[in-house]
């Protein structure tokens, strides 16, 4: 029978300091176990576990580990079922990931509470055998790659899909981090210079995302002014070392097809004005709803010829049923993409969330669809599927860890002042010239900005 060992990481963050785990007496050969503390407040904290087998394939695996102090209790979790008695915590798999090839990881999480200190987990066990080391008897397996300088075009240069991972010049697996417009009809004034360079330089956000509408006064009142509008932006991007994502933001009516008409004529124009740029991703519709997947696949297929015959090598973005979530929000899953998709290379699948509105069983279709689909959350927001609403910050961290771990890319809703929760920024910010300070952020820019502000790290060997 095999030993299944683990190292609990070290340098784990709790509480703000780093707790360095000393190394074993003696390891062996098994599987590796990495605890991290993602994020604390008061009285709660976000914990994640990432189970790697370094031994033969295993299936049905039950991790066990102790929260020594009384006061700390699991309160919700994913990709687990998880359950607690005592102190002992017990995380079984799902369907998904029931089975651990040889090399092959998953990733847990879950809330938690505590009353007193919080402690970081100890006693962690894997099918009963207590987890003490990894191969060879410590170490670090990994070896850490070379990363790039300069800004994230500068370093990525042209993007492509490999496999189900956005991918730069080096065909390495990259995340890309970054933020959405509102309405172009509605916040220009939010978009110039002086917000750009915040973008780039104190957000340090790799794309932005610009969600130019088709109807609500958007681009079907004026193709020309707004087309312009959009390459206008493309181009500050481009000179800030960022990415943009053109996003031809369909909302009402949800079927796509409506406006393939629109959609061609506008597509044919970007890309052939593009073409030569390496920071151009487009988004053909934003979230389709009250359509099939049928439906969808049919007017992707129209649309991205278009674009291929300007722009061969850009990354397309496909809208999924159900608001962009993957049919999930229809009563359906990723299957039906899997078993039916878009007859196109080098696209990615879109996937839309709100954090307060979308939890466990949204993050457990993520996590399953990834292994299968080359995903990019092109737009996502904190709050409720209403753009309003108290922000959640345990399920936005959730899913930002998620998408962290699974390197799947991500621009927040929304960098503007709009009077509403999910905005970045104060309502009058964008009369002013600052964008980045704590005196004009809400608190879900604040959010962000931390989250995005942090190392890239992009590999380049």
């Amino acid at each position: 029978m095999k030993r299944f060992m683990a190292l609990l990481a070290t340098g784990a963050t709790v509480l703000g300091v780093t707790v360095l785990a000393s190394p074993p007496a003696s390891a062996a050969t098994g599987c590796k176990v990495e605890y991290t503390v993602a994020s604390q407040w008061q009285g709660g904290f976000q914990g994640g576990v990432k189970v790697t087998n370094l031994g033969d394939s295993v299936s049905g695996w039950q991790l066990k580990f102790t929260l020594p102090d009384s006061g700390q209790k699991v309160v919700q979790g994913w990709n687990a079922s998880w359950s607690q008695s005592g102190s002992t915590v017990t995380a079984a798999p799902v369907d998904w990931n029931r089975t651990l090839a040889t090399g092959g990881s998953t990733d847990l999480g879950f809330v938690g509470s505590f009353t007193g200190s919080n402690p970081q987990p100890t006693n962690f066990t894997l099918n009963g055998v207590a987890c003490t080391g990894s191969v060879g008897g410590g170490g670090d397996d990994d070896d850490p790659p070379t990363t790039g300088n300069g800004t994230p075009v500068e370093v990525n240069g042209q993007l492509r899909v490999c496999g189900v991972n956005l991918c730069n010049q080096y065909n390495r697996p990259i995340q890309l981090r970054g933020m959405s417009t509102h309405g172009l009809q509605w916040f220009s004034q939010c978009y110039n210079n002086a917000s750009l360079d915040a973008l780039a330089n104190d957000w340090k956000a790799d794309l932005l995302r610009t969600a130019m509408y088709v109807q609500e006064d958007g681009y079907e009142t004026d193709p020309a002014g707004f087309t312009n509008r959009v390459n206008s932006l493309v181009d500050m991007a481009e000179a800030r070392g960022m990415y943009a994502l053109i996003d031809f933001h369909t909302l009402t009516p949800g079927d796509p097809n409506y406006n393939l008409s629109r959609a061609k004529t506008f597509f044919a124009s970007v890309a052939a004005r593009n073409a030569a740029k390496k920071n151009v991703i487009y988004e053909i519709a934003n979230e389709p709803n009250g359509v099939s997947w049928a439906g969808i696949k049919s007017y992707a297929e129209q649309v991205i010829p278009v674009i291929r015959a300007a722009d061969p090598d850009a990354i397309v973005i496909v809208g999924t049923r159900g608001w962009s979530s993957l049919g999930v929000s229809d009563g359906s899953n990723e299957s039906e993409i899997i078993n039916n998709p878009v007859n196109a290379t080098n696209i990615m699948y879109a996937f839309h969330f709100y954090a307060a509105s979308h939890k466990d069983n949204y993050r457990s279709t993520v996590s399953r669809a990834a292994s299968s689909l080359p995903l990019f959350v092109s737009e996502f927001g904190t709050v409720s599927a209403t753009g309003g609403g108290a922000l959640d910050r345990s399920s936005t961290t959730a899913w930002l860890d998620l998408l962290d771990q699974l390197k799947i890319s991500y621009a927040n809703w929304t960098y503007s002042d709009a009077n509403e929760s999910s905005a970045a920024f104060k309502p009058g910010t964008c009369d002013g010239g600052d964008y980045s300070s704590s005196g004009v952020l809400t608190e879900s820019g604040a959010l962000l900005k931390a989250r995005i502000s942090t190392p890239d790290n992009f590999p380049v060997g």
